[in-house]
């Protein structure tokens, strides 16, 4: 009798003998050699975008603060940290020397500032005994990173700063040094000449961790060129320190005392140092010569050229300076003899208080703003060209008449270009801000002058975005005038 056959289901035959051993799970398989090769080919595609990508953010930064806050953040990304702190020393004692934090108040940047020194990562790299790594093959050994994946589990860990790790929450550091190497630039220094030290960067974890390795490798290529950046920035802002102090030196440090008038100054170099400046020069009768003005172009030229012109026209002032129309016209005759092709805008006043009278002429220069109780609006004169441009500059004279407690504001282009609106709305914008002066304030031209510059760049920084600021630096459109602003309030 033969046996029943079994069905077939689903094109299977139940026959087929089940296999010896069961297989190995799939986890198990070794991926072809291709695949892995692949695999790291993409991971390493994958590095090299993020490098590129906040190189290219960090490249964008052109003003010291903004690239150590930058390289911060990325540096925080690519470690795993989500606080940093970053102490730039530059050897030599030319500085500038700053600390910036992220993630960190200023209470909590004082903390850290209270620890010891060499009690802290980044103060080793500072001081130069950290550890070192490479060198050999006539390449200098560069100081190395320095992991501290528990701090508090640390025996060694100085007293102060186990309070201050308590106190701010944090449990491991990863410092890396920022070197200018000048193996990399053209110094034209030696191979093999050990790198300059510019400062630490230092990141906190909230609890004991540290950074992989491929982690490692990536904040060590970003600090490299991170470090080349910031010594490019460093000189950058020395050059400007000096050019700033040069242009000081070149213009009043202190103003006047003349009876009847109070006077209050803004002034802020741009990062190229303009040409732009003012004055205020006692006159005989207690009169007062009041002056504005700017140089085309920027840098150690136009400082230079400014300087020339603002003495001229002291001079001219002390010998003809109740016809403010006289001592432009002496100044534009000086100028197209001793520097043809150079122009310039200027504007005095010739103030006499005891009469509550002010004759100002002005050559291609915007209209000076009165500020009172009762009114804010601007002074009406006659439109005329720079200084420079014409073959014999004159213009007609105007009269203001402020009355007791109204204060005059003087100032120059750089205000209104570096709100980077268009010219008609930088007026407006310059109006709105005089018109909201508290009236607690009004009787100090000072505080005058400094909520006006103060709220005419901020406002126009918040409408960009948070560009721009009242502290000298660029405003979102990239300009870099110098700022000034003269208040003179009289008193009546």
């Amino acid at each position: 009798m033969n046996a029943p056959q079994a069905r077939k289901v689903a094109g299977i035959s139940p026959l087929v003998p089940s296999p010896a051993q069961t297989p190995p799970p799939l986890d198990d398989l070794q991926a072809p050699p291709v695949v892995l090769i692949q695999d790291r080919l993409a991971g390493w595609v994958s590095d090299l975008t993020t490098l590129h990508e906040l190189t290219e953010r960090l490249a964008r930064t052109d003003r010291l603060e903004s690239a150590l806050t930058e390289l911060l953040r990325a540096g925080a990304a690519l470690v795993g940290a989500r606080r940093g702190l970053v102490v730039l020393d530059p050897p030599g004692g030319e500085g500038p020397r700053t600390t910036v934090g992220v993630g960190l108040s200023r209470s909590d940047i004082g903390h850290l500032e209270t620890v010891p020194h060499a009690a802290t990562a980044y103060g080793a790299l500072l001081d130069g005994t950290g550890p070192l790594d490479g060198g050999g093959g006539g390449t200098a050994a560069r100081p190395a990173a320095v992991a501290t994946p528990d701090l508090l589990a640390d025996p060694a860990l100085d007293p102060r700063h186990r309070d201050v790790a308590l106190r701010l929450g944090y449990g491991a550091t990863y410092a890396v040094p920022l070197l200018s190497d000048p193996d990399a630039n053209a110094a034209g220094e030696p191979a093999g000449h050990r790198p300059r030290r510019l400062g630490a960067a230092v990141w906190l974890y909230d609890e004991p961790a540290e950074p992989d390795e491929r982690s490692r490798h990536l904040v060590g290529l970003y600090s490299r060129y991170a470090g080349e950046h910031l010594a490019r920035l460093v000189e950058l802002e020395r050059a400007r320190a000096r050019v700033a102090d040069l242009t000081g030196e070149l213009l009043p440090t202190r103003l006047p005392h003349v009876p009847g008038v109070r006077l209050g100054l803004c002034h802020h170099s741009g990062p190229r140092g303009g040409g732009h400046w003012y004055d205020a020069l006692p006159l005989p009768d207690d009169c007062l010569g009041l002056a504005v003005g700017a140089v085309d172009g920027s840098g150690p030229a136009a400082v230079a050229a400014m300087s020339r012109l603002r003495a001229a026209l002291r001079a001219y002032a002390v010998m003809e300076g109740e016809d403010p129309v006289a001592v432009l016209s002496d100044l534009e005759l000086l100028l197209s003899l001793t520097e043809p092709g150079r122009t310039a805008t200027a504007l005095f006043a010739h103030a006499e208080p005891a009469a509550g009278r002010v004759l100002l002429a002005g050559a291609g220069h915007a209209p000076p703003l009165i500020v009172g109780d009762r009114r804010c609006a601007y002074v009406e004169t006659t439109l005329s060209a720079p200084l420079g441009m014409l073959a014999c500059w004159e213009a007609p004279s105007v009269e203001v008449v402020p009355e007791p407690g109204e204060t005059v504001l003087l100032y120059t282009d750089g205000l209104l270009r570096r709100t980077g609106d268009p010219v008609d709305r930088a007026y407006a914008r310059l109006h709105a801000a005089a018109a909201s002066v508290p009236a607690a304030v009004r009787d100090d031209p000072q505080a005058v002058a400094d909520h006006v510059v103060r709220t005419v760049l901020a406002d126009a920084g918040a409408a960009r975005g948070g560009a721009g600021g009242s502290d000298g630096s660029a405003s979102s459109d990239g300009s870099t005038d110098d700022v000034v602003l003269l208040a003179v309030r009289f008193e009546g």
